[in-house]
């Protein structure tokens, strides 16, 4: 009888000390969930930035930081209107974000790198690719109503804008600056710009990506060159201007449509209004070889400096039917679906 009790008794003792370890092991879970549970910023809600703090967050940065990686909804990051000196990068783990501008004037991003500013690591100039005010690593980013400028003094190469990702949009964006301003810096990648306005002096539009650029402004603010395509030989298309206007300021006299920067380079101006400061010969072949692979192209451009009599013989007029083939739809569908 003692010895059944005895029993009885160790079962049930251990019984509640299984039940002690289940519950720790709730309570553990629990709490380690809720250290990680989801931040109240993980949803397609609008994030508000503003300097004068009456948004959420008065920089730019903090508010990109807050994003999960890989979103499959879109969410908003709304931008009121001030100055906001940031270096900034849109990280490859983003996606499905917008950042939206108040007022495309009064809301802009601004950093003044220029190339030859020391970097420490080096203890030489940094260079052309680190002088970015914005860049965008990140896929399916959509910027809109914003000034990306990069103010540094004309003392070297100084961008605005640099890209790396895919599919991405920008409409009614201004991008200011002097010597390469736009940097598109990966192959392949799509870009999509509409309604834009983007200045500068040298190169000022550069790089191997595909970008088509739709009713856009394109002013320029010294005697050089306005584009430096390096498209690869395997990419179909490169820089397509269509429905542009190019300006000028008015101590400007002799513009170049574009040089390659590298074999390839792929440039058209279609259905663009031209200035009289556009050279007569219209393109320059940065070095004599080029001439051989450049594919730089135009069709039915208009204003005093859309004359073709002067070309270059290694430029080329598209014919009606070629031209009727070049729409966002066919430039940007040939790897895999998309149009924005």
């Amino acid at each position: 009888m003692k010895k059944n009790m005895y029993m009885r008794k160790q079962r049930l003792l251990a019984k509640r000390k299984w039940w002690l370890i289940s519950l720790s092991f709730i309570i553990c879970h629990l709490s380690f969930s809720e250290a990680y549970a989801a931040s109240r910023y993980d949803n397609p809600d609008t994030i508000v930035v503003a300097r004068d703090g009456t948004g959420e967050f008065r920089n730019i940065s903090e508010a990109i930081e807050v994003c999960r990686a890989f979103m499959d909804y879109h969410k908003v990051i709304f931008i009121k209107k001030g100055t906001y000196k940031e270096k900034i990068i849109l990280p490859q783990w983003l996606q499905n974000i917008e950042l939206l501008g108040e007022d495309r004037d009064q809301t802009v991003i601004t950093y003044d790198d220029h190339a030859n500013i020391l970097y420490p690591p080096t203890g030489k100039g940094m260079g052309t690719f680190r002088t970015y005010t914005l860049r965008v690593e990140g896929n399916d980013i959509t910027f809109r109503n914003l000034t990306i400028e990069n103010n540094a003094a004309r003392l070297g190469q100084a961008v605005a804008l640099h890209t790396q990702g895919d599919r991405l949009r920008f409409i009614g964006c201004r991008f200011l600056g002097n010597q390469d301003t736009v940097y598109t810096g990966t192959a392949h990648t799509r870009l999509w710009f509409r309604d834009c306005y983007i200045e500068g002096t040298t190169d000022f539009i550069f790089g191997p990506s595909t970008a088509w650029f739709e009713h856009c402004t394109i002013h320029c603010k010294a005697d050089s060159y306005i584009t430096a395509a390096s498209t690869p030989q395997d990419a179909p298309y490169g820089y397509i201007f269509n429905d542009c206007t190019v300006t000028a300021d008015p101590h400007v006299s002799k513009v170049y449509l574009g040089r390659p920067w590298r074999d390839y380079g792929y440039t058209l101006f279609m259905n663009c209004t031209l200035p009289a400061q556009i050279r007569p010969e219209g393109w320059h072949h940065w070095q004599k070889e080029r001439e051989l692979t450049a594919r730089y192209m135009e069709y039915q451009n208009r204003g005093e400096g859309a004359s073709t009599s002067g070309r270059v013989a290694w430029s080329r007029q598209l014919t009606k039917k070629e031209a009727q083939l070049i729409t966002p739809q066919r430039v940007f569908t040939l790897q895999s679906e998309w149009m924005p």
